[in-house]
């Protein structure tokens, strides 16, 4: 079905059968069929109206239709429409040319052949139909054209006063156009190459990763945003933010790219001058922290020595008056053995920390079985625990089984010990890669401050575990209390060095703070982790270590070290060893005969140190100098050396090095034992490589200088 507007067709004769006639022949043609019986008729239906085609009877009386058609031509609105003559005589060719002449498209003889009227008319109705369609297109073309300009007049006009930049690109992302801001952001004359200009402007540090990022967002057909700098011809750096987003097609295809630059520079310095003031603010009130940390540790540190000392000069003033009992005397040498061997631990604490800021603290890696571990600091600690009346468990759960294994284990329950027995190794031990030493620091550490902080009556759970998932293959070690807590605010501080929640901790239960920061450093170079817990003040706390356990660990069947076990039945036994010590068959003189060089610059330590060896059988002659150690090896060859590496009035190692230098003219190599207070941790290697077997740190432990001498002197068959 048509939906298309009728069209008009005028027919003109002064006879209405006629008119009859020729309406039955067109109106199948289904349009609008106008009647005229004169030619002034005629003209009065073409004042207000178009028709397709005009069928103009030539014989009307008072105007004749070519006189009609005279006055059609002359209007403007019908100069163009079709005119049909239509006559029932058979004129001269004379009348057919004026016909022809005044505007006529065709002639037609009465009667007329119904089928070729009706399509001579219907192809004028076609053709003004189409004229009229051209028509509206060509108006609506018009006023799109107009509509057009008139918004690319705005668009120029706004993208002339733009205070951004704007631009178009291709759908390669080749830039076509550029408005003036675009322009003198980047410097460019309207003479310059805009698809290359702006390439060429761009730093020459960001200007490879721009291009490629811009150039694959155009291929990709997706949108760009991009912060970079740009240097100007004046090589002023500037930074500038350009953004795009494709230009699609109605089919949904990238046709090009349109976008905005904006120079950010302005904003940039104001973000790096803001992130700047809040650095300065934040280093500021770090250093404030810092300062008042630092001030409230010294005067911890202070507090911590000087209240121990205060002790140890009492009861020697004490001493030296030589007025007390027995029992008074033994009160003051224990009261300043506890406090001396407090000291030694803070100082102790302290040097650690100091290697560890200084990144130098060093691990000697083995395997470990962490079950001896708790198993030694539980055993050590239950003293002081039951002292405190604090009830102290261990708990140590079963590892790993292999699965051949599993059926016979079902029933296997958590061990639980007493803190004053020996634990006993399960059938599967927990075996990690580390220090022995620094791990059981850790586990003492940790049980320490527990018991510190746990008041009269309290409990303390230490328990060693696999770790749950989702790390199974971790050793994990939990030390829980019933003791003071911790708040939610202090909780993330609290392995912070010289961290304490506030200045009563001190006073009430002593310390530096040092501890945890300690726990947490060692844990972490043994590549696991450590955790604290607390619900809140007076109300616990719980900490939790995890250690990656070693392949040893996870495959161990056997609870002991092998290697540990064959030292422990040596030093049970030392007679047990190949290489016989000289006279060190009497238990109560072990280093009995035993010819020791002595040498220390510090006379209250070479007196004490003196005096040791002599009550262990040996024979000792001391030197407070390197010159004078020299001069009296020269005399008499020791049996064994022990000396201070750092003599103030040489370098280090001077003594070794010039023992060394004499090696190679004697019959045998003395061995050698070093005494150090805090060395680099390059030291012991180099120690080592001068031919110094032990090393030991002050202050020294009488039981532990013995037993390293004896050790020694086995080793190195004297006899």
């Amino acid at each position: 079905m048509s939906f298309e507007p009728k069209v008009n067709v005028l027919l003109v004769d002064d006879h209405p059968e006629n008119l009859l006639a020729l309406e039955a022949i067109l109106d199948s043609l289904g349009q609008n069929l106008v009647r005229a019986t004169s030619g002034a008729e005629a003209l009065r239906h073409l004042l207000n109206q178009d028709f397709a085609v005009i069928l103009l009877d030539v014989q009307m009386p008072d105007m004749d239709g070519f006189e009609t058609a005279a006055l059609i031509r002359q209007r403007e609105r019908s100069r163009y429409t079709p005119i049909i003559f239509v006559t029932a005589f058979n004129t001269s060719d004379n009348m057919v040319y004026k016909g022809y002449s005044l505007g006529a498209v065709d002639y037609l003889f009465k009667p007329i052949e119904p089928e070729i009227l009706k399509s001579k008319v219907a192809a004028f109705i076609d053709l003004f139909q189409k004229t009229a369609e051209v028509k509206r297109q060509a108006l609506q073309l018009s006023a799109m054209n107009a509509e057009l300009r008139k918004r690319e007049e705005m668009f120029r006009s706004l993208s002339a006063c733009s205070p951004v930049g704007i631009f178009l690109a291709d759908k390669l992302g080749k830039c076509t156009y550029v408005n003036p801001c675009y322009q003198a952001i980047f410097g460019l004359t309207t003479q310059e190459n805009f698809d290359e200009a702006w390439t060429q402007r761009i730093h020459a540090e960001d200007k490879e990763q721009i291009v490629s990022d811009w150039y694959t967002a155009a291929t990709e057909g997706r949108e760009y945003k991009g912060e970079f700098r740009i240097l100007t011809p004046e090589a002023n750096e500037r930074w500038v933010y350009l953004s795009s987003s494709p230009m699609l097609s109605e089919e949904g295809s990238v046709i090009g790219f349109v976008g905005t630059v904006e120079d950010s520079t302005d904003r940039k310095k104001a973000e790096e001058d803001h992130i700047k003031l809040i650095r300065e603010q934040t280093a500021r009130q770090e250093a404030e922290t810092a300062n008042r940390l630092k001030d409230e540790f010294l005067a911890t540190l202070s507090h911590e020595l000087r209240t121990p000392l205060t002790s140890i000069l009492g009861w020697a003033r004490l001493l030296r008056q030589r007025k007390l009992d027995e029992k008074a005397i033994a009160r003051a040498i224990e009261t300043i053995e506890r406090n001396a061997t407090l000291q030694a631990q803070l100082i102790e604490d302290i040097l650690d920390v100091s290697r560890i800021m200084r990144g130098k603290l060093n691990l000697n890696i083995c395997p470990v079985n962490l079950e001896t571990i708790i198993s030694t600091v539980a055993n050590g600690a239950h003293l002081e625990a039951e002292a405190k009346n604090i009830q102290l468990e261990c708990f140590i759960e079963t590892s790993q089984v292999e699965e051949t294994e599993i059926e016979e284990q079902k029933d296997a329950q958590t061990q639980t010990f007493s803190p004053s027995e020996r634990l006993p190794f399960p059938p599967h031990s927990l075996i990690v890669s580390g220090d022995s030493n620094r791990l059981q620091q850790v586990v003492w550490n940790l049980l320490n401050n527990a018991i510190k902080f746990t008041p009269s009556g309290g409990r303390i759970e230490v328990r060693l575990s696999r770790a749950s998932s989702p790390i199974p293959n971790y050793a994990q070690i939990t030390v829980k209390d019933t003791g003071i807590g911790i708040s939610p605010d202090f909780l993330p501080h609290v392995f912070d060095r010289f961290r304490q929640a506030d200045g009563s901790i001190t006073r009430n239960h002593g310390g530096l703070g040092l501890g945890l920061a300690i726990v947490r450093y060692l844990v972490e170079m043994h590549g696991g982790s450590v955790h604290a817990d607390s619900p809140g003040v007076g109300q616990g706390a719980t900490f939790t270590v995890k250690l990656p356990l070693s392949e040893t660990g996870i495959q161990q069947k056997t609870g002991e070290n092998r290697e540990e076990k064959e030292w422990g039945d040596r030093s049970k036994n030392p007679s047990s060893s190949p290489h016989q010590a000289k006279s060190l068959c009497s238990s109560d003189s072990p280093l009995d005969g035993l010819q020791v060089l002595l040498v220390d610059d510090d006379t209250d330590t070479r007196e004490h140190i003196c005096n040791l060896l002599q009550e262990s059988g040996a024979k000792v002659t001391a030197a407070a100098s390197v010159s004078f150690a020299l001069s009296a090896m020269d005399k008499s060859q020791p049996d064994i050396l022990i000396g201070d590496i750092c003599l103030l009035e040489k370098d280090d190692y001077t003594l070794l090095q010039k023992l060394r230098n004499l090696q190679p003219q004697k019959e045998r190599q003395i061995p050698a034992i070093a005494l150090f207070t805090d060395p680099k941790p390059q030291s012991s290697r180099q120690i080592l490589e001068l031919g110094c077997q032990i090393y030991i740190s002050k202050p020294v432990e009488p039981t532990n200088l013995i037993s390293s001498v004896a050790k020694l002197v086995q080793g190195n068959c004297i006899v």
